[in-house]
């Protein structure tokens, strides 16, 4: 049986922005975080991040540093992360798998059966607003990180835009609890 997914972007979103993040001690997870992706798992969701590291590209980090941080999230919040998906490209590399491209998604696709009618993508970032458009889902802006900065800046218009990832959970389940009822 599908399960609807909620796609979120690391940076910015699950965590605090830090510019191209490479080292354990910079890393901060929001304190809404556990309790809001507890939450989607109660409710049925798979949650899968995408994240964009073009640092590994520019040299900035390894993937064995990316994969460090990684590691590090999944045990502050009991592993109940479903998948990480990155791009460790440059923005110019014209990749499938950089956001807005839709490669990530795919490829959580081949691995788990999503239920993309009922799926969500959240972020930061105008990329986020735009990976869900062209996946043809639903998308949330949230206003930590890059989000106040994006907001203007958007092509499309969010289903939603709230003051951070504890908020858009709240609204997702919600609306979700809606549809099943209806």
């Amino acid at each position: 049986m599908k399960k609807p997914a909620v796609f979120v972007d690391r940076d910015g979103t699950l965590i605090e922005e830090v510019n191209f993040l490479s080292r354990l001690e910079d890393l901060r997870v929001f304190p809404f975080t556990a309790a809001a992706i507890k939450q989607l798992k109660d409710n049925g969701f798979l949650v899968i991040v995408l994240t964009n590291q073009s640092g590994i590209a520019r040299g900035k980090y390894s993937e064995a540093d990316m994969h460090a941080i990684h590691d590090q999230i999944q045990a502050e919040l009991n592993g109940a992360i479903d998948a990480f998906y990155y791009c460790p490209h440059l923005p110019s590399a014209e990749c499938i798998c950089r956001k807005p491209n839709l490669g990530m998604i795919e490829s959580a696709n081949a691995e788990f059966e999503i239920d993309m009618e009922r799926s969500w993508m959240i972020g930061d970032k105008s990329l986020d607003v735009e990976i869900a458009k062209n996946a043809g889902i639903k998308s949330v802006l949230v206003l930590t990180g890059y989000g106040m900065k994006h907001r203007p800046q958007l092509a499309h218009e969010p289903d939603l835009v709230v003051e951070n990832f504890g908020a858009a959970i709240e609204s997702i389940v919600s609306a979700s609890g809606a549809l099943a009822a209806g």
